[in-house]
């Protein structure tokens, strides 16, 4: 594996070694925000990253006195990040999606209470992830390993074949460097990678959200996301409708239900979001299209963020909504809590 901070690790490793903390952040604050990803990709929550990541550094200062240097500090900390999450896999399991819990509703389901025994997968703010690979050997480019429909199917493997998974297709380590890191064999890595990618083949689409973006352009994709959120702004659901594939979902977690085609997805808008006023932000989540929803509230006085709904895209059109009502999330993708009354429409 490359290392990337060469030069910061040549100057600060051994003030760090002596115990200079300031020297510890100046070498780990370059690699803070890729390892924060690969959190995200291992435990499919911005949160669960956030605190897999503090307990990673905090592991690695305390252990950095016996740091060798026989590998490079990326690859060291890329160690510690991987295994503080595999322990955080073994106590809390995997992250769902509503899909995942139950079967589609045919009618909307007024006074759907959120599931809260339920740990659900989260969107993440992409950001600052980088295009393309993050190695040349590597088989997922780095926004496409955090799609939601990526970030999902890794959910319903175990730890071992989640973390082989993403050291050798997403980083590009070797069959030996993932054996190193996980502490195992080539031989046991070879076999978690051939049944984790049979399980992720099972789950993804054929076509990735990057190479869907990349045909549809520029141009196309304002349009339809602004066609989006203007629709939902008028409560026009036939245009809302036809911007969406016939098959499409429409999800909320922490809500468990969820719908699927026309008319269901019909039923649900003209029942509960469409009743209600809204303004949008644009955004992107997951490597996706994305809106920041707000949704108007009389005691505030205000447009206040309750939803980021991230857009999946099949050819020209919508094919799932997935909407993630939690307010916590706004501040983590720089967004404003709320938007003043006169706030302008999309358009």
């Amino acid at each position: 594996m490359t290392e990337t901070t060469g030069g910061v690790a040549e100057a600060e490793l051994p003030r760090a070694r002596a115990g200079d903390h300031e020297a510890f952040r100046r070498l780990v604050g370059p690699l803070q925000r890729e390892l924060h990803a690969h959190c995200y990709r291992m435990l499919g929550s911005v949160h669960d990253a956030e605190d897999a990541l503090q307990d990673a550094l905090l592991r690695a200062w305390r252990n950095i006195d016996r740091f060798e240097g026989r590998s490079s500090v990326r690859a060291w900390l890329y160690r510690i990040a991987t295994n503080t999450c595999l322990d955080t896999i073994a106590r809390r399991g995997r992250r769902a999606l509503p899909v995942d819990i139950g079967p589609a509703l045919d009618r909307a389901a007024v006074g759907d209470q959120p599931l809260t025994d339920v740990a659900w997968l989260g969107p993440y703010p992409d950001s600052g992830i980088a295009e393309g690979p993050a190695a040349p050997h590597a088989r997922y480019e780095q926004r496409e390993s955090v799609e939601l429909a990526f970030v999902a199917a890794l959910q319903h493997l175990p730890g071992n074949q989640r973390a082989a998974l993403m050291l050798f297709e997403v980083l590009g380590y070797s069959a030996k460097e993932v054996a190193d890191t996980l502490d195992t064999t080539p031989a046991s890595v070879n076999s978690a990678l051939q049944r984790a990618r049979a399980v992720v083949r099972e789950l993804q689409p054929e076509q990735s959200q990057q190479q869907t973006l990349r045909a549809l352009g520029d141009t196309r994709l304002r349009e339809l996301v602004t066609a989006y959120a203007s629709a939902l702004e008028r409560g026009d659901t036939d245009t809302l409708v036809s911007l969406l594939t016939a098959d499409a979902t429409w999800s909320m977690p922490p809500l468990p239900s969820w719908y699927r085609g026309t008319e269901a997805v019909t039923d649900f808008l003209l029942r509960l979001p469409l009743r209600q006023r809204w303004r949008h932000l644009p955004v992107t989540a997951n490597g996706q299209q994305a809106v920041a929803c707000y949704l108007w509230d009389e005691e505030a006085g205000a447009f206040v963020g309750r939803i980021i709904d991230v857009l999946t895209l099949r050819d020209d059109r919508i094919a799932a909504v997935t909407a993630f009502i939690d307010e916590s999330l706004f501040p983590r993708f720089d967004l404003p809590a709320s938007l003043p009354p006169d706030h302008p429409t999309w358009a």
